[in-house]
């Protein structure tokens, strides 16, 4: 169902498996970046974030039931209601240049029409109520791709308005979902602690599982190559699949209880990473094998999830009410 409303302002077929840890540097800090953060109206909680067409950045608040657009040369906050029962958890652009949500409360897809601020919700088939909605991404046909943590992920075609569901093949705990490159669907399951590989025509998953056991993979990004980064929550460490080949590397992040959340590939193929056990938004080079460790100004910041444009990696900081964003010396 389609209703709108004006609202206010293992994989087991893999050759060979491979694990090799990597002896690590952990290289200093980059001074010559920027890290900023921005409050938002108490009781938001945001969750996640995305940049927005016009250089604004979209975020998802939880806590008050709407969207939330930061423009940063001001700090101006904008807000637009949801709907009652809203319970925002992720937002991403779309191919249209609109903000589109997974909105759990409503057990709905909603897209907001920047300049109008028309809410448009996609509802969810009714025999499947409470799905935990939690991540969304576009495949190259413009077909929304997203995940529910009870156990299942589905799709949206917009054009069609029509909203598909699949079980997942291992139950609960889809979580993150990324394109590749080509347009390859894969997602993340945190409670099942593996991805898994999604068929854009039948829509059936894959499942391939990472070397170390019960990681809980959490989010999902993909690079340049097709490569896909894993955030593995359960024992810090990001990992990197290779479909090409079917093999594996993990690296744990620095300190003595890293807690990797999230997870994000910027344009120069940097990994990104939010630690909860260091407080710290973490990059990663895969060449040099190094990390960089940016601090968080405020404590207890809970970053959980990244994205970002050219020269700025955006964080929703859902402990503590503000949005962060580093800005690279790469700029």
């Amino acid at each position: 169902m389609n209703t709108a409303f004006q609202s206010q302002p293992r994989m087991y077929g893999m050759s060979v498996l491979v694990l090799l840890i990597a002896c690590v540097t952990i290289a200093a800090s980059d001074t010559s970046s920027q890290v900023q953060e921005f409050p938002v109206p108490a009781g938001s909680h945001p969750h996640d974030v995305a940049p927005a067409t016009d250089g604004g950045v979209w975020y998802a608040a939880q806590g008050s039931g709407e969207l939330g657009h930061l423009d940063p040369s001001t700090g101006k906050i904008r807000r637009i209601k949801l709907g009652e029962k809203s319970r925002p958890h992720g937002v991403i652009v779309g191919p249209d240049g609109a903000p589109w949500i997974t909105d759990g409360g409503l057990n709905a897809i909603v897209r907001v029409d920047p300049a109008t601020e028309r809410v448009t919700i996609f509802s969810l088939p009714p025999d499947r109520p409470g799905l935990n909605l939690n991540t969304a991404a576009f495949d190259k046909r413009g077909v929304l791709w997203f995940t529910g943590q009870s156990g299942v992920y589905g799709r949206l075609d917009p054009k069609a308005g029509k909203v598909e569901v699949f079980a997942a093949p291992k139950g609960a705990g889809p979580y993150g979902i990324a394109a590749t490159p080509d347009g390859t669907m894969y997602y993340a399951s945190l409670a099942g602690s593996h991805i898994a590989r999604l068929d854009s025509t039948t829509g059936a998953a894959t499942v391939i599982e990472p070397p170390t056991q019960r990681q809980g993979a959490r989010r999902v990004w993909a690079d340049s190559q097709g490569n896909i980064w894993v955030s593995e929550w359960n024992v810090g460490q990001v990992a990197r699949y290779t479909p090409a080949s079917g093999s594996w590397r993990e690296w744990r992040l620095p300190g003595n209880k890293p807690g990797a959340y999230a997870v994000y590939v910027d344009d120069l193929d940097k990994v990104w990473l939010s630690d909860f056990g260091a407080n710290a938004l973490v990059r990663f080079d895969p060449q040099k094998e190094t990390f960089d460790v940016f601090p968080l100004p405020s404590a207890g910041a809970n970053v959980r999830q990244l994205l970002g444009r050219h020269g700025e990696v955006w964080g929703a900081e859902s402990g503590v009410d503000k949005l962060v964003v580093v800005r690279t010396a790469s700029r």
